[in-house]
């Protein structure tokens, strides 16, 4: 059985699911790939404890404090290519940056392969089912761009802004599918 509940941010409302053990996702709502790969019924209980603790690492989060990840029990569901994405994604440092290019560098060592493509990590990036805790926000284009965040680009810029990440180095795409996302209606 699946529960949920949800969390009232500044920039707008998010779902977090649990199996009751772990927190198996986080989106924004409407944000892209919303709630895929859970097609179990999900109940609501705002007092599951995985669910308030998520709630209590969001709200340090959003005051500018640096929860760590390590505090909360984490089951994204996934294949083996996407759970490797997904951890190495939990090790990039808060306010700190990283490229799809540099993941896959480390993807291609922990898989014992000569290299791995840029955009199969971009693909697994973007299919972070627990956003915000698993920093998938913190992933930018080899010269900067602020593309592949599926909260959508106005989510990423203040997410890094709160991190104290200077955004004005970095370059919003013309066009691009994470450019239609994030608007919550």
């Amino acid at each position: 059985m699946l529960y949920k509940t949800i969390y009232e941010s500044s920039l707008g409302n998010i779902l977090i699911v649990s199996d009751e053990n772990n927190i198996i996702g986080l989106w924004f709502e409407g944000q892209k790939y919303f709630l895929a790969n859970i097609k179990d019924d999900i109940t609501q209980k705002d007092d599951l404890p995985i669910l308030q603790s998520a709630k209590l690492w969001l709200d340090q989060y959003f005051a500018g404090q640096k929860p760590n990840i390590a505090n909360l029990k984490l089951a994204p569901r996934g294949n083996d290519f996407r759970l490797t994405v997904w951890k190495i994604l939990c090790e990039i440092p808060y306010g700190q940056l990283t490229t799809y290019g540099e993941i896959a560098k480390k993807v291609a060592i922990v898989m014992n392969k000569e290299s791995m493509s840029a955009q199969a990590v971009g693909g697994a990036v973007g299919h972070n089912p627990i956003s915000i805790i698993i920093p998938c926000h913190r992933v930018v284009g080899s010269h900067g761009s602020l593309t592949g965040y599926a909260g959508g680009i106005d989510k990423k810029i203040k997410l890094l802004q709160l991190e104290g990440v200077d955004t004005k180095q970095l370059m919003i795409p013309k066009k691009g599918t994470a450019l239609s996302y994030g608007n919550i209606k």
